[in-house]
């Protein structure tokens, strides 16, 4: 499903509701995650799971297409980790 999807479905299910301010919603609530998480927040949504930062630290690669060592930067990655609920929903329990 993607972000246009999702705010149709939502106005679907909310007549009452115009589909712009269904989708000023949505943008504000990925808006926040993302501002939580760039400031090195975790973001738990109960039920669903958890949006973190991992840190990676600086490491030794090679370039695959040459084979050269390549000095890779230190970096911060987005990690979601299912909450118990939707991996029992996932797996059918």
């Amino acid at each position: 499903m993607i972000r246009s999807e999702l705010i149709q479905k939502i106005a679907d299910e909310n007549p009452h509701l115009y589909q712009r301010d269904v989708e000023r919603i949505v943008n504000t609530i990925f808006e926040e995650i993302t501002n939580a998480m760039a400031r090195g927040d975790r973001v738990e949504l109960r039920g669903f799971g958890a949006f973190s930062v991992k840190k990676r630290d600086a490491r030794l690669g090679r370039n695959p297409r040459t084979g050269e060592a390549v000095q890779v930067d230190e970096k911060h990655v987005p990690f979601f980790k299912t909450g118990k609920l939707l991996r029992d929903r996932l797996n059918g329990k």
